[in-house]
């Protein structure tokens, strides 16, 4: 039977309750709230983004408390945090490996996955006799809504 993303939500507010029970941290509804709403999210995020969204659904959260819990997240390995060129920190759910083409106009951020280009990257490793734990691939340009727009 296939997980339901209801499920796949719950099995990482589990693992994030462990993790802070672990650090010896309380579990409280204002972290659960920001864990899930985070969790049931797509893309990438700012920690003001974020504030904003979960602040709407629980008036009396505070940034700081939003800023703490990514921190949480991230350390507990269920969130990434990235910084494209110069961006602020921008959060994404940890999953299957993708690169990313960032619009240097608008900051728009398109995900894609490339065998060809896993594979190259694979080669250029062994190449150099160097064992490739992980990496990054970012590509910056222009999407096509804004140079349709300098047209």
């Amino acid at each position: 039977m296939a997980r339901t993303r209801r499920s796949e939500i719950e099995d990482k507010l589990d693992r994030f309750r462990d993790f802070i029970r672990e650090r010896g941290l309380k579990s409280t509804r204002q972290r659960d709230d920001i864990a899930r709403w985070f969790f049931s999210a797509k893309g990438h995020h700012n920690a003001d983004e974020i504030y904003r969204q979960v602040k709407s659904e629980s008036p009396g959260i505070g940034f700081s408390t939003v800023y703490r819990t990514m921190r949480l997240l991230r350390e507990a390995g269920l969130v990434q945090e990235r910084h494209f060129g110069d961006s602020e920190a921008l959060y994404e759910n940890v999953s299957a490996h993708h690169d990313h083409c960032i619009c240097t106009e608008c900051g728009k951020i398109i995900e894609f996955e490339n065998e060809q280009i896993e594979a190259l990257q694979e080669a250029v490793a062994r190449k150099f006799g160097f064992e490739l734990r992980s990496h990054k691939m970012e590509l910056y340009g222009t999407c096509s809504s804004c140079a349709s727009r300098k047209r």
